[in-house]
């Protein structure tokens, strides 16, 4: 299944906009769940004014999706240092050539940054940009859906209550 790890993060502004897109799951555990992103992007942004988030999975092959909601934090330098430097060396380069969010006048313009980031680090490992790296969406609310003939769907919440989850089922 291609893009297993793909999900919809949704954010909302301090302006009370909603704002969804597709990002790719890198890293989860017990404290989260873990993307990499421009510091400076738009949902860099939403994130800092306001640290709350839900991101949804759907595997239409499988029929089923889960939702998930929580506060998001930045994960420390160190972390996404480690992640950074696992990325293939196009991507690294690209994060220093692309001003995520930021109008370019033509693709020429972002052709010729990357250009000149290549030339930068030739030779030398791509360290990671200041405005580059990791959240952690810390899970409080975890909905699990699955596809049951005649939309009689299976839906289990989970919501974490000091420090406990408690499950309900949901109607469909």
């Amino acid at each position: 299944m291609p893009y297993h790890n793909a999900m919809s993060l949704a954010t909302v502004s301090a302006e009370g906009r909603p704002s969804g897109r597709i990002v790719l799951l890198k890293e989860v555990d017990e404290s989260g769940f873990r993307f990499f992103t421009n510091y400076n992007s738009r949902k860099s942004k939403d994130l800092e004014e306001n640290p709350f988030a839900s991101l949804t999975f759907f595997w239409l092959g499988l029929e089923k999706q889960v939702r998930i909601e929580g506060k998001v934090h930045r994960v420390s330098d160190a972390d996404s240092d480690s992640y950074f430097a696992m990325r293939p060396r196009g991507s690294q380069l690209g994060a220093w050539a692309s001003d995520q969010s930021e109008l370019l006048s033509s693709r020429e313009e972002l052709d010729a940054r990357m250009v000149e980031y290549t030339r930068k680090f030739e030779g030398v490992s791509v360290p990671r940009p200041p405005h580059w790296g990791g959240y952690c969406l810390v899970p409080d609310k975890i909905e699990f859906w699955d596809n049951v003939p005649n939309r009689l769907h299976d839906r289990f919440e989970y919501t974490l209550i000091d420090s406990k989850w408690q499950i309900e089922r949901l109607a469909p």
